[in-house]
This record gives structure tokens, C-alpha cells and sequence, in this order.
């Protein structure tokens, strides 16, 4: 696959946990075809009174991500995401950055 997977993320390694949040998830660690991750910061988002969802959304896509793996995505975030063609798959709580992108490319998200 030659897509960019974003990873809600509790830290910046492939063996943190994937944070059960989206909008104010600490970060996102960004994986590209090569497996490799970068991370994206989403402090800014975990400030705000409202819209945190819908403007972390669009931080992902402006990374280029087309895929998604998270806990939750609620229903604005959700629309914000479709609009701009990434992907969703969530209920990836519980695993690790590295255990969600191996279960997404198995074809457990597909």
C-alpha cells in the first residue's frame, strides 16, 4: 500500500498506545509505505473549547493521510474526515501504533 496511515497516538512511537481519541489525541504518528512513522503534534486541537475534531481533520489530510485508525471519531469529525477522503476505521483502542497499522494492512480495517 502507497498511502499514508494517521494513528491517534499517545506519543511518537510505533510501540505507544493508540490514543481512544480523536480530536484531542496527543498526536498522530503519520506511516508511510515504509512502515516508517513521524509524528504530528495535535496540541493545538486539545486547547479548544469546540471544533477540536474538525480541525484536527483537517491537519490530517493537509499531512496527506488517506487512512485513519483511531479509538472514536465523532459524527462532525466524521463528516469533516469523509469530505476530505480519509478513511476511517476505529475501535483500534487497546493496541499499539505498530499493532493497529499491522492489523489495518492484514486486512482487520479493510
Amino acid at each position: 500500500m502507497s498511502e499514508i496511515i494517521a494513528v491517534s497516538s499517545e506519543g511518537p512511537n510505533m510501540d505507544d498506545a493508540v490514543d481512544a481519541r480523536f480530536g484531542r489525541a496527543a498526536g498522530f504518528v503519520l506511516v508511510g509505505p515504509d512502515g516508517q512513522g513521524t509524528w504530528l503534534d495535535n496540541g493545538a486541537s486539545q486547547t479548544m473549547a469546540h471544533g477540536a475534531g474538525i480541525e484536527t481533520a483537517r491537519r490530517i489530510a493537509e499531512a496527506g493521510a488517506k487512512v485513519l485508525l483511531t479509538g472514536v471519531v465523532g459524527p462532525k469529525a466524521a463528516s469533516t474526515l469523509k469530505t476530505v477522503g480519509v478513511r476511517v476505521v476505529e475501535g483500534m483502542e487497546g493496541l499499539t501504533v505498530g499493532q493497529a497499522v499491522e492489523k489495518y494492512r492484514a486486512g482487520a480495517g479493510a
